[in-house]
């Protein structure tokens, strides 16, 4: 069972698609599994022969845990051929996940052209469809955010169903989910692990909404750019810290924590982000984002990440203390964008009070790894690179 997130702790296998005995390559798809926060298709990591299946349909089983035996000998075979496509009329068969994502989208699966083998529908045929619509309007930062106001589509629906059962206002008791007792076990294992400490430091984002509008993104893509470029310079802070195995990192992996509204919340990675400019930045951070309200993410997608930024400013929230994402090192919150009277210098040493927009940045950081004095370092580095 793949590892798919921090906060994900246990999968379902809901679907095999090679029987014991059958030949697959590598890279092929051989069951499909289904957890809070995605559903994905497990490819075969090498060519071989299905030897044995391990869990059966249905079974839920921690990560890490063996779902099947690829016999290698005897992985060479010659190429079957191509099935045909279905025929108009014929039977089609759809993986559990197709068939969630469509029903979450309304989708009539009978009318989608599939690209899989077979004319199979494959999941990318589906959220095709799904992003046709485009992506929505962007917004100033301190209402803009991979934090979504509004419920996603999975939300107003159970939302829906709820009124309709004609129950109680108050919602009756239960346990946590298991995707909030999975959070609160891993922030908890932070908390018992890293020495968290957390600095914070002001911002005037007056450059960063003028440039925001020249670029007509968000500002979040900005403040990334920013942060990568003082995470080359403060390598320390582009680290991960696991046990006693102290990391730093040539390429910044950053994850950008994305709210999935009652479901929690979730980190995809953008790999190599020190390659993209802001605008490349604005888009992965809009896909990312959408896929995974759309429970669309790789596994790939959700590790490895170097460092991570939350920023729930949307919410009018304008101090915090998040709490590191094991085993990174810091993580930086970005809150809302206020407008405040503040004091400025002009070229000549006078000072006059003046509106100004103005954000806290907070740092949590692991005093294991580095000090304060580092840590205020950065930050100071990133409010030059936003201001100047």
């Amino acid at each position: 069972m793949p590892q798919m997130g921090v906060s994900v702790s246990e999968g379902t296998v809901v679907e095999w698609r090679k029987d014991v005995g059958d030949q697959v390559d590598r890279d092929e798809v051989v069951c499909s599994i289904s957890t809070d926060k995605i559903d994905t298709d497990v490819e075969s990591p090498a060519a071989g022969t299905l030897a044995e299946i391990l869990v059966d349909v249905g079974a839920t089983v921690d990560v890490g845990t063996v779902l099947a035996v690829i016999d290698a000998n005897g992985a060479e075979r010659e190429p079957e051929p191509e099935p045909e496509p279905v025929a108009v009329g014929g039977a089609r068969h759809y993986s559990p996940v197709v068939r969630r994502i469509a029903a979450e989208h309304a989708i009539d699966l009978e009318t989608v052209a599939g690209t899989g083998r077979g004319g199979r529908v494959r999941k990318q045929d589906v959220l095709a469809l799904v992003n046709g619509d485009g992506a929505p309007a962007e917004a100033p930062m301190h209402i803009e955010s991979p934090y979504q106001a509004d419920e996603p589509a999975p939300a107003r629906a159970r939302a829906a169903r709820w009124v309709q059962r004609d129950e109680p206002e108050a919602a009756p008791p239960g346990r946590l989910s298991r995707m909030r007792r999975t959070i609160g076990e891993h922030m908890l294992h932070s908390l018992q692990t890293a020495a968290t400490c957390t600095t914070v430091i002001e911002v005037d984002m007056s450059r960063v909404e003028a440039e925001r509008a020249r670029l007509g993104i968000t500002a979040l893509p900005l403040v990334a750019r920013a942060t990568i470029d003082a995470l080359r310079e403060f390598p320390a802070l582009n680290a991960t810290l696991d046990g006693e195995d102290y990391t730093r990192h040539q390429a910044v992996h950053l994850g950008i924590a994305v709210a999935l509204g009652e479901e929690g919340l979730i980190v995809p990675v953008i790999r190599d982000a020190q390659l993209l400019s802001a605008e490349g930045l604005a888009e992965r951070i809009r896909d990312v984002a959408r896929r995974a309200r759309a429970t669309a993410l790789t596994p790939d997608e959700v590790r490895g990440g170097t460092f991570t930024i939350t920023n729930p400013g949307q919410y009018g929230s304008i101090l915090a203390t998040p709490v590191i994402n094991q085993p990174q090192v810091a993580i930086l919150d970005t809150e809302a964008t206020v407008k405040r009277p503040v004091v400025v210098t002009d070229a000549a040493g006078n000072d006059a009070i003046a509106i100004r927009p103005m954000a806290y940045f907070c740092l949590s950081w692991d005093h294991r790894a580095l000090d304060g004095a580092e840590a205020a370092r950065f930050l100071a580095a990133i409010r030059e690179r936003l201001e100047r």
